[in-house]
């Protein structure tokens, strides 16, 4: 152990002594602060990882583009023509459009007949391209697969599925290569979809949906419009650079105003986890001004001992300086004496909260709704931050004493009873 560790305990055991209720209550409320700071970064923490999670769970760095509705006159047509897309549409926005990476035509259809024996369920049935696995992050469990392009090339009927259907159609049993029907037709379940967390969605959670290829789907209810067009930038900062690209081309196509922002409607998917980022960044910042407030107050504690502390040491301090102590050493000193009670009750509350935040850690928060939360989670930020405001705390507490304690005059300091 070293000279520097012997002495600050040293000088944490002669406090204790001398001031052993109110080094007590300080180190109490030390350990409390860090306690609250560690605690309220890591639900932060927590929460904001869940939350993104949920806001991937819909597809991350993608675009839905809707039909629309013209606002604006143009080119002799009235304004009030509704737009509707169609598959041939996300082939020309893929040809000129280079600043696209994926693209997928969607339809939807709602109340379907899905059975398995004598299992059956009303779900719906999306249609799409290989390409929605990536957007829509909806990846297939161990054991199964998406689409493929040869499923779209021979008009396959197979079918990637969600959790919830899996589990209410075959309940234990293995879904993948049994076959279903899907209003009386017969499709092979090719994958079941890993579960997720969603919070944006449309015509209700992918765990209750069913994806078929996009080109069975129009042999079987023939060609019709597409319910959206989804597609991936190659670069997602470069989303309203695209997103204009895109009205150009249909405007072209369609004969309305590039600048009619009614004709074509557009969920940004981008610009929405963006937002999302900034709000969870700031109630992180906000719950570790309110956990840092907590143990700033606590260090008040620790600035009255050490006045309290330099008003009994008077005399030692005189003599010290008569003995050729510079302010330095004084101030060094009292500096000291602060960081270790500082330290000592951080460390305290730094082992409770780690202990705090594990047993959280086993708690089901599914099945305690709570999902949405997130458990608390103990990241490199979060221990930084709660160090960084620990020293801050106990160099303020101690510098203040300090600096009062060295600017006595020895020849005073010696004569004080």
């Amino acid at each position: 152990m070293s000279s520097r560790t012997l002495e600050v305990i040293r000088l944490y055991r002669r406090e204790w002594k001398v001031n052993r209720r109110r080094m007590f209550l300080t180190t109490a409320a030390i350990v409390w602060g860090t306690l609250s700071i560690v605690m309220m970064l890591s639900f932060g923490e927590g929460m904001r990882r869940q939350l993104m999670a949920a806001q991937r769970g819909l597809g991350e760095g993608i675009v839905m583009v809707f039909g629309g509705q013209t606002s604006i006159p143009y080119e002799g047509l009235p304004k009030g023509r509704p737009i509707s897309l169609v598959e041939e549409d996300a082939r020309l926005l893929q040809a000129r459009i280079p600043e696209l990476e994926r693209i997928s035509p969607e339809y939807s259809s709602s109340e379907n007949s899905v059975t398995y024996g004598r299992n059956t369920r009303t779900r719906l049935v999306s249609a799409a391209l290989p390409s929605f696995e990536t957007m829509r992050s909806q990846y297939p469990q161990k054991g199964g697969r998406f689409l493929n392009q040869l499923d779209v090339d021979r008009n396959r009927r197979v079918a990637f599925i969600g959790p919830r259907v899996a589990e209410e159609l075959f309940g234990s049993e293995e879904p993948v290569g049994k076959t279903i029907g899907i209003n009386n037709v017969p499709f092979i379940v090719i994958g079941v979809m890993i579960e997720k967390i969603q919070m944006g969605m449309y015509n209700g959670p992918d765990v209750d949906k069913i994806v078929i290829p996009l080109s069975t789907y129009r042999l079987m209810n023939g060609p019709t419009r597409v319910d959206r067009i989804i597609y991936a930038p190659r670069e997602p900062a470069h989303n309203k650079l695209v997103e204009q690209n895109v009205r150009e081309v249909l405007a072209a196509r369609y004969r309305f105003d590039p600048n009619d922002d009614q004709a074509l409607l557009f969920w940004d998917v981008i610009e929405l986890s963006k937002g999302m980022g900034l709000v969870l960044v700031g109630i992180e910042l906000f719950l570790g001004v309110i956990g840092g407030m907590t143990l700033l107050v606590a260090g008040v504690g620790i600035a009255n001992i050490m006045y309290v502390s330099a008003r009994q040491r008077t005399r030692e301090i005189g003599v010290k300086m008569a003995l050729g102590a510079r302010r330095r050493d004084i101030v060094r000193q009292f500096l000291l004496e602060a960081m270790s009670i500082a330290g000592a009750g951080g460390a305290i509350g730094l082992v409770l909260s780690l202990a705090l935040i594990a047993a959280l850690a086993q708690v089901p928060m599914e099945e305690s709704g709570l999902q949405w939360l997130g458990k608390p989670i103990f990241s490199p930020t979060v221990a930084a931050v709660t160090i960084s405001v620990l020293g801050l705390v106990g160099i303020l507490a101690g510098y203040f004493p300090a600096r009062k304690a060295s600017r006595l005059d020895p020849v005073e300091a010696l004569r004080y009873e």
